[in-house]
C-alpha cells in the first residue's frame, strides 16, 4: 500500500506511536487504579487522569504551534517546555 500521499515520515510516526502509547498507558493505569480520582485544582472545576491527560496534549499543541511561528523550526526546546508543562498540569490541575 503506498501511503507517500499522507506525507509519513519518522518524527509523524513517533509522535503517532506517542500519542497512542499516552492513551495505551493511562488505559492500563485506569485497570489497575480505577477512578483515577477525581479533584479540583487550579481550574476550580473537578479533573480525572483522562482530563489532564487532554488539557496536557491540547496544551502542548499550542506551544508547539507557538514555537514554530515565534521561534523556528528546531522543536527541542519545546518539547521541554511540552513536558514541563504536561509536568505541571497532571500535578496542578
Amino acid at each position: 500500500m503506498d501511503l507517500a500521499w499522507m506525507a509519513w515520515t519518522w518524527p509523524t510516526a513517533i509522535f503517532f506511536v506517542t500519542i497512542f502509547t499516552l492513551i495505551a498507558a493511562m488505559g492500563v493505569w485506569e485497570w489497575f487504579r480505577p477512578g483515577g480520582a477525581p479533584r479540583v485544582g487550579i481550574l476550580r472545576f473537578e479533573t480525572t487522569r483522562g482530563d489532564r491527560l487532554f488539557v496536557s496534549l491540547l496544551g502542548s499543541a499550542f506551544i508547539c504551534l507557538a514555537w514554530l511561528g515565534l521561534v523556528g523550526p528546531s522543536l527541542w526546546w519545546a518539547l521541554a517546555v511540552c513536558l514541563a508543562y504536561a509536568v505541571c498540569v497532571f500535578r496542578w490541575v
